[in-house]
Formats: structure tokens, sequence, C-alpha cells
């Protein structure tokens, strides 16, 4: 994987631009540590990190191309996991590769068929095309928004990169947030809106989508999006189905040219996906698998079992790793480490983010990255196959919001008055969720209980499974860990979001044709054991920790969040032992301590990135 940005501009000399576009590229470092290239010609500037994953002898960017005199230029950060199969098409169509890279056969697949080409790709990215022949940039991100765009456009400036930190470097991008990035911030966040970048400024390239930037101005289209029709094959086929088509998307994504590891919770998802890959590399002698878990300092002592962590994941780690015959990896954090990453990972996410959860993923990957460059991760199985208790809870089911985000009140009760009347919270949610229900592709004469569930289904893979694949993105490769999340494969996605309701519980179990599938792949108090999240820290040192951080923040008359917020509520909370410890207010994982830890954050980034609200 690697960190891109530029900018096209149709006047003016560009060359004048040079140190910006090397400021821009610098920030991206993390994510692309092994090399680095700018380029400027005409109207486009190109910079690129890269992370070497395959050919790390060839393929530095930005690449060039050359058709005769036509000129085609890229930068590119994903994998193309069919880029085999393309470039034997390509090379019968009379095609020259120079290079074993995926970014060699991306472009020329450009060459090729033009815009069309993303039709061809299975994989993860995001990439911008200067075509000399049109005279435009061609940019796209991959169906599922696995890897990020944001961008800035001002007439005919256009400013793109991975991440916001490269594009607040180019001078007419400024860090300025309104009363739209203000609500993203309290009552969505740490999820987004697609398309938004919560910077005045930024916006996002949504998934499944593509732009082009010509002189006539930018167009942005989808070419990607869910069908929904009937579901014509029984149980049985369903199952073998899915267990081909993960099967085939894990083997893809386990091609790389450095050390591939696995992300091992011992549940069922990313147990799943280290059983094939440990038969995949049995059958093909690759040797064995390294696997990696996380854990915290005093768990074993603290950890409380509620409904949506209904048990401990450590003695289901071990079960697996003897099991499979991994080397194995513990990894462990305590509180003071917690706390010292809430900074880090706000300046890697460029927002306040999941606050330890996105912390403790950071400090995971660090840690990764010592021993492997690309990992698989079970992320997105949730949301696919109706895995989180909002599925099956009827309270949460008929809530008539997200269902991660039933807390709006409390939340909106944490703004000052001035800030909750100009940012109007409430209705801003509501506008957010009635647009995202009005997407959801319906099936003619689908009624009652599976428009229901086909609704929920595309709130969770469309405004939440997003939030999870920015942090992924975000924490591994803000240490230079390329993670892959084979669950993402579109054509899984598209599979599964056409079978029923029922036949996913089948077995009456969530994700029950899923666990039907794995069937002979797992032991079966792994295939049928109940879902448990992402780990996170249950020592009340944390609690401690965070909740005086925010009354320190609050108690500093200088302290930018200020102004923005009910400082007697959140005094409120911090007093009443309840409500400090046990808040649910987003997700899974998110209660008292996130919540705090969360406001500190936020606070955080309003000065360190020197925020201006207008």
């Amino acid at each position: 994987m690697c960190g891109i940005t530029g900018f096209v501009q149709w006047s003016g000399d560009l060359t004048q631009n040079s140190q910006t576009l090397v400021k821009m590229t610098e920030t991206l470092t993390p994510r692309g540590p092994d090399a680095y290239g700018t380029w400027i010609s005409g109207p486009c500037a190109f910079g690129h990190r890269r992370l070497s994953v395959i050919d790390p002898e060839n393929g530095a960017q930005p690449m060039l191309v050359y058709d005769d005199e036509d000129l085609y230029t890229i930068v590119y950060n994903g994998e193309l996991y069919n880029a085999a199969e393309l470039k034997r098409e390509l090379l019968k169509r009379g095609h020259h590769f120079r290079t074993n890279c995926d970014t060699e056969v991306l472009l020329v697949s450009y060459m090729e068929w033009g815009p069309a080409c993303i039709d061809k790709f299975n994989g993860i990215f995001a990439f911008a095309i200067w075509d000399s022949v049109r005279e435009q940039v061609f940019m796209a991100r991959d169906r599922l928004g696995v890897k990020p765009f944001f961008y800035s456009q001002t007439g005919g400036l256009l400013v793109f990169g991975s991440e916001p930190k490269a594009l607040l470097q180019h001078p007419k991008v400024e860090s300025v947030v309104d009363a739209e990035g203000l609500a993203e911030i309290f009552i969505i966040g740490p999820a987004r809106t697609p398309g938004q970048g919560v910077y005045r400024d930024i916006k996002e390239l949504r998934a499944g989508h593509a732009m082009i930037f010509s002189r006539k101005g930018l167009n942005i289209y989808s070419y990607w999006k869910l069908d929904s029709h009937q579901h014509e094959e029984d149980t049985e086929t369903t199952a073998a189905q899915l267990r081909e088509l993960l099967q085939d998307t894990l083997e893809r994504q386990l091609v790389s040219d450095v050390p591939v590891c696995t992300l091992l919770s011992g549940g069922l998802d990313s147990s799943a996906l280290t059983a094939l890959a440990v038969q995949y590399y049995n059958r093909t002698g690759q040797g064995r698998m390294d696997t990696y878990s996380v854990d915290y300092v005093g768990n074993d002592k603290h950890f409380k079992s509620h409904a949506f962590q209904p048990g401990a994941d450590a003695p289901w780690i071990r079960r697996m790793a003897l099991e499979l015959g991994t080397n194995h990896h513990y990894i462990e954090f305590d509180t003071p480490e917690l706390i010292e990453s809430l900074s880090n990972s706000t300046l890697t996410r460029d927002l306040p983010g999941m606050a330890d959860v996105d912390g403790s993923l950071y400090l995971f990957c660090r840690e990764i990255k010592k021993g492997a460059t690309v990992a698989v991760s079970g992320e997105a199985a949730d949301e696919i196959f109706g895995g989180y208790p909002w599925f099956h809870r009827e309270e949460m089911l008929n809530s008539g919001t997200f269902p991660w985000a039933v807390a709006s009140e409390m939340r909106a009760s944490l703004l000052s008055p001035e800030i909750r009347e100009w940012t109007r919270p409430l209705e801003y949610l509501a506008d957010r969720y009635d647009e995202a229900v009005r997407e959801v592709p319906k099936l003619r004469g689908e009624n009652g209980k599976q428009a229901q569930m086909r609704i929920m289904s595309y709130l969770n893979i469309t405004r939440f499974m997003p939030t999870l694949l920015d942090r992924k993105d975000r924490m591994s490769m803000g240490v230079g860990l390329e993670v892959r999340v084979p669950y993402c494969d579109h054509r899984l996605v598209q599979y599964v979001w056409n079978i029923p309701w029922e036949m996913k519980m089948t077995g009456g179990r969530e994700k029950g044709i899923l666990r039907k599938a794995l069937e002979g792949v797992l032991p079966d108090d792994v295939l049928y054991r109940k879902k448990s999240p992402y780990p996170k820290t249950h020592n009340p040192d944390f609690l401690a920790a965070v909740k005086k951080q925010i009354l320190d923040i609050l108690d500093d008359p200088t302290s930018p969040i200020l102004p923005l917020v009910n400082q007697e509520k959140i005094r409120e909370i911090a007093v009443s032992p309840e409500a400090s410890s046990n808040l649910p207010w987003f997700g899974q994982l998110m209660s008292g301590p996130q919540l705090f830890a969360y406001l500190a954050q936020v606070n955080n980034w309003l000065k360190t990135y020197h925020i201006s609200i207008k």
C-alpha cells in the first residue's frame, strides 16, 4: 500500500509549487516508508510514498508509460487481486510490461479500456491517472471504500490525497470547520457521512465512485452499487458458494513478496480466515503462518460479560493457535500506553476517532510491523452477514436512527446552547438517516421483515462499515502495515446482499449461513461461539485517567473545545459513577471512558490542527 497526493491546475506554472508538492507528499511518509517520488508536468503535480509489497525492485511511482507520443501517468494506493488475469489479457491485446507490479497493470488497463477499466478490477484501490490524450485526470476508489481518497476543488484547481493532512499542506485548503462539520463530529462521529471530509474545504470520494477532472470541470459518478434481486439457490448451494468465494478471495489476498500474517481473535471471522490461510500455506509449502492477537494488562481480572461483549477472547485465541499450529504472537498493552496513543491516533486519522479502540489498533499494528508487512483481518463480516446485536434486538431495529448511535439526545446535550442552535444536531442526524434509507436498492415485492433487514444491512455496509475501514486503514498505514480485508471482496458482498434474512440466520444463529459454510474448517465450539467484538481495556485505571484528562481540559480556560460544549453536563457525567463507567453512546465498544477520551481527542484536534470554526 502507499500514500498518494497531488494537485491539478489548468493555469499557471506548477513548477513554482514544487515545494508544496514535496510537503504534501512528506505528510504521507508513514503510509509509504520504502520509497518517494514526485512528478510535475503541464497541469499536473503528483506525489507518492511507497510501501513495497509486490515487485519491490520495480514499480516506482509516479509511474509513466508512453504510447508513442501519448503519456499516461499514475499514482496509486492499493492492490489488484486479479492483476495476473488482467495482465494475460492485455498481453494478448499487444501490450508490453516492464515490471511485475500491479501498478503497471492498472495503468495499461486504463490505456486499453479507458475509464471502463475499473469494472474489470478486483481489489482495493484509490488512484489518479493523467491522460495526455484526453487532457484529463481520471480518479477512482474501490467499490467498498477500503482505500481512502480525499479531494478539494475550487474552480480550475483540484487537490487530492490519501489523507486530509496532505491536502491541508496546500495553501488553498484551509483547516476550517463549519456547522455541518461540527455536526459530523458531535452527533455522527466517530462515523462520517459518505462523502463528508468534515473540513469545510475537503470532501471524500465515495466508495464505488470515480471522477474525471478536465478543463470543463469536475464530473463525479457512481460505477458500482449493490444490486437487489431474488436469491434463487437453496441453503446447501449457498453455503458451498460462500465457502468457494471466501477461499478464492483469501488466496488471492495471500499473494505477496513480503511476510504475511493474520490477525487472530479466536472468533468466527478471524479464525476462519486463519484456518483457510493455514490450509493454503500447507498446500503450497509456504511454511508456518504467523498470527497476532491483542489484549490489555488487567483484563483477566477486570473483564465483565455484557450483551455487546459476552466473553473474553484469550482462551479462544490459545485454542485456535494450538489447533492450527500457528506461530502466535501475544501483544499486550497497559493503560499509560493507551492514554499516549489517543494523541497519536488523532494525528494519524486527522480527526477525533474511536478513542482507545483506535489507539490500541495503532499500537497493535506497530508491533505487528516488526515481523510482517502484510496482515489479513476479519473486518466487515458482521456488517455483511448481520452479526451485530442491533440486527437482532427489536428496540434497535425500530429505533428510527442509526442503531449504533441511539444515544443522540445525550450527545446533543453535550453541546453548548449556541453551538446546538447553530448545528441543529438532531435534525442533522435525522436528515442523514433519511438520506441513507432512501438510497437502499429495494427489491420489488419485498416487505415486512425481509425489507427491514435489507435496510439494516444497507445502513451497516454503507454507514458503519466505512468507520471501521477508515480506522483499519489509518491505524495500520500510520505504521506502514498493509491490512487486507477479504470479507470486503465485492463479489462476496454482492452475493451475500441478496441472501434472504432467514437463510442468513440458518440454525437460528447470527451469521448462521457463514457458520454453515465453514463446517469442517473450524472446530464446532469455535464455529458456534457467540460473537465478541474487538477487545478493549476494562481496567478502571483507564477510566480514571481519561476522566482526569477531560476535567483538566475543562479547567483550562485556553482549551479550544470550551465554547463548543456544555461544560456542566460533562462534569455531571464525570461525577456519576454509573454514567461515567457505563454510558453506551456509539457502537458496541464506546461507553463512558471512550466518551471522555473522544472529547479529549476533539480538543487535541482543534488545538493541533489550528481549526477555525466558521
